[in-house]
């Protein structure tokens, strides 16, 4: 069991709204905000202290669109804003904290560029969180669209080898199907990694939530369990607090 555990809702943007997709297919996507800001003020009302912000249309497009919607999220919340979506060179790491994050996700750039990843984690340390995001045993990149060769293993030892600190593992199958993650998968990268492990993908309740920190993971991302209302946000880290070091039934 990991201390301090943190859950870290997901605020997805595509065409400038409020998201959630399904296995990562953008043509099977729900609109749940209009305005991102206004999801990002929910959640840290009810107690976030992290958001993940993910620009979809940067993703796909391979260089960040959404950065105005950043911009807004920026001026509504003093949670820590991790944000990925077209992170592939150092204009865009450079666009991306002038607006406002705090941490940057890089998922593509570790299949295709891991010098400059690695360069990257020797300038900001643990603000640098790179993205394992898999289908079928193997890392997709570019928005999910596309498969590599890496494996995930594969890619766990070539993070631990350029001395990433922080990484965002993701099973794209049970991304936003409500089905729960894959918690075998999440315990083979813990095992294999030298860096603190952030689990998302298919979370439906705190239960979920419970195994996934039991399985080794220092926090777990909670999109559409979070805008369905099949978790409470508040209840959920109230929950996982109170069962701190004693068992872990909720």
């Amino acid at each position: 069991m990991v201390a301090d555990f943190e859950i870290i809702p997901a605020i997805d943007v595509l065409g400038g709204k409020c998201v959630r997709l399904t296995q990562g297919d953008y043509a099977r996507s729900s609109v749940f905000f209009d305005e991102p800001a206004e999801a990002a003020a929910r959640w840290t009302e009810l107690g976030a202290a992290t958001i993940h912000l993910v620009d979809l249309d940067g993703a796909r497009e391979g260089r960040p669109v959404n950065l105005p919607v950043l911009r807004a999220i920026r001026a509504v919340t003093g949670a820590t804003l991790q944000y990925g979506g077209g992170l592939r060179d150092d204009d865009a790491i450079n666009a991306a904290l002038d607006a406002g994050a705090d941490r940057l996700v890089v998922g593509t750039a570790l299949i295709h560029a891991p010098d400059w990843v690695e360069r990257l984690c020797q300038r900001f340390a643990e603000r640098v969180v790179v993205g394992i995001d898999a289908r079928d045993g193997r890392v997709a990149g570019d928005g999910w669209l596309a498969a590599s060769g890496l494996t995930i293993l594969g890619a766990v030892e070539r993070a631990n080898a350029i001395g990433v600190r922080r990484a965002l593992f993701t099973d794209i199958s049970r991304d936003g199907t409500l089905e729960g993650p894959n918690v075998a998968s999440l315990r083979s990268v813990v095992a294999a990694a030298h860096f603190a492990v952030i689990a998302s993908g298919g979370v439906a309740s705190v239960e979920d939530l419970v195994e996934i920190r039991r399985a080794g993971a220092a926090a777990a991302i909670v999109g559409k369990a979070l805008y369905s209302g099949r978790v409470d946000l508040a209840d959920a880290i109230a929950r996982l607090r109170a069962t701190e070091g004693a068992g872990e039934r909720c």
